[in-house]
């Protein structure tokens, strides 16, 4: 008897343990957005003509047995296109294929883009490349004439894929659904939030944002920009799991296309983080098709000398184009503006989203060094676990800041300090470190440490501060005389280096203690 009741209260005791771990998170199950996600959701938007977006239902996963999970967006007519990739050494399939279609085809002559969640097709060998073939040349037959796409012809379709690694995709369920994807086609707001919809893993909201602009040279011209990104988790420089996709009705000449995107991609994906994880699959696509451009419009390019060299990484999404004292002409420039804007707006929208996250961290680093110096120190604080555990628990406990900044590689490598008149120039002083928090609301900013030297921090104060769901956190290197006294430092200005992070909660480890099972 007294086994007996051991036995069934251990197994009372069992059950209760796992009912503890069932997942709260409420994504990708039943596929709910929070309620305090749904003011990011758009109802409506302007979109770029001569593009179409539509979804379908493929049950690429398993657990997923009603909710699309193809995406396809096509241009009426041929467009030219740019993509930046992951900078991961294990490529996906789907980044392969991206890339070398890129190349072939000299970023001219695209129709569009196919996407799949819930496999990533990624560490799957010589099988993954054909899969990834087969989705774009599916997404081909129906756009085009079957008969002209042959097994030798370069797809005009760019693939992507999102989901677990490893794994190998059920390609006859995705080229059945591919063109069902075709059939849903339109230019609606509908249309276009079901893409960006279907492209989601462990998001709990779609990502989408459009914008009409105008150009200086016709200003009476309306052009539309629309983009989606999907990404919660693995998000790092050199992007994370991420994808994205950006088309316009604006005319862009197919030799700076690239430049521009990454030139962007520099601005916005490359300037968050949300656990540190540089994944395999990272793929940030810009179409343009000039459907509303003039016909006399000049189509929008940059300088030759700002243009990546015969030699230059391509793949790579960090951009090595000289924008700075080359003269860009006023259209062009303007559309940089333009999509910067964007694009920042949808990584900011992959921070907020991140997995388990309560807070949107904006990391404000104010050096009179160079921006990558600076920023090197952002991302150092944005990675540290112990600063975004700290901020989950609403704890002021500033030493972790001060402590990713002085081990940042850009503060403890030499080779990568500056350099004043042949003089080595530490990029981080503590004598002229400062840091704050600087509160959502507008408020008072609440000092932590002057120049070195730690405040008497308002513990309350603080706690008002971490309460709020954005937070900023400032960091001043340039807070003080700088320590070599020369004629160059009075010529010195400060400039700023903003990335944006989030916190670690409890739910980051539950949804990726069973993402793949």
């Amino acid at each position: 008897m007294e086994r007996l009741i051991f036995h069934r209260s251990f197994k009372v005791k069992a059950l209760v343990q796992e009912a503890a771990q069932i997942r709260k998170y409420s994504a990708p199950g039943e596929r709910a957005i929070p309620a305090a996600k749904q003011k990011y959701v758009p109802t409506s938007g302007r979109y770029p003509k001569g593009f179409l977006a539509g979804s379908s239902h493929a049950g690429v996963k398993a657990s997923n047995t009603q909710y699309d999970d193809i995406a396809l967006v096509v241009s009426e007519t041929p467009c030219v296109a740019a993509g930046v990739f992951t900078r991961n050494l294990f490529k996906a399939a789907p980044v392969q294929a991206s890339y070398s279609y890129l190349r072939r085809r000299k970023q001219q002559g695209f129709r569009g883009v196919v996407v799949n969640s819930g496999c990533a097709n990624a560490v799957t060998g010589k099988l993954g490349i054909e899969h990834a073939s087969a989705m774009s040349k599916a997404a081909d037959r129906c756009i085009n004439a079957p008969a002209s796409v042959s097994e030798s012809s370069i797809p005009q379709t760019l693939v992507m894929s999102t989901g677990v690694i490893g794994q190998k995709l059920p390609i006859d369920k995705i080229t059945e659904a591919i063109p069902r994807a075709h059939q849903a086609l339109g230019a609606s707001h509908e249309n276009w939030l079901n893409v960006a919809k279907a492209i989601c893993t462990t998001d709990t909201f779609p990502k989408l944002v459009t914008k009409t602009f105008s150009l200086p040279s016709h200003p009476e011209v309306e052009y539309s920009i629309a983009g989606m990104t999907k990404g919660a988790g693995m998000i790092h420089p050199n992007m994370g799991t991420l994808l994205g996709i950006v088309c316009t009705d604006a005319k862009i000449d197919p030799a700076s296309i690239t430049s521009i995107l990454r030139h962007a991609t520099g601005l916005s994906f490359n300037s968050i983080s949300v656990d540190g994880d540089t994944s395999t699959n990272d793929t940030v696509a810009l179409l343009a098709n000039g459907a509303a451009a003039p016909e006399d419009a000049t189509a929008l390019c940059l300088p030759a000398a700002t243009l990546p060299g015969p030699g230059s990484q391509s793949r790579g999404n960090v951009t090595n184009s000289k924008f700075f004292g080359a003269t860009i002409d006023p259209d062009t420039k303007a559309f940089q503006a333009v999509l910067a804007e964007i694009m920042t707006d949808l990584a900011k929208l992959v921070v907020r989203d991140g997995e388990g996250a309560t807070k949107f961290v904006t990391i404000r680093v104010r050096s009179d060094g160079t921006r990558q110096m600076a920023k090197q120190i952002g991302m150092s604080i944005a990675q540290s676990a112990l600063v975004k555990t700290a901020l989950y628990g609403k704890d002021a406990n500033w030493g972790r800041i001060l402590c990713a900044i002085g081990y940042a590689p850009a503060a403890i490598n030499q080779h990568q300090t500056e350099r004043d008149g042949g003089r080595p120039r530490q990029p981080v002083v503590p004598e002229r470190t400062s840091v704050s928090f600087i509160p959502a609301d507008g408020s008072e900013e609440l000092r932590l440490l002057v120049r070195g030297e730690p405040e008497a921090v308002d513990e309350v104060r603080a706690k008002e501060i971490l309460d709020m769901e954005d937070l900023e956190i400032l960091v001043r290197l340039d807070d003080g005389p700088p320590t070599v006294e020369l004629e160059t430092d009075k010529a010195r200005r400060s400039t700023d280096s903003v990335v944006w992070t989030c916190d670690f909660s409890h739910d980051y480890v539950t949804i990726n203690g069973d993402y793949r099972t």
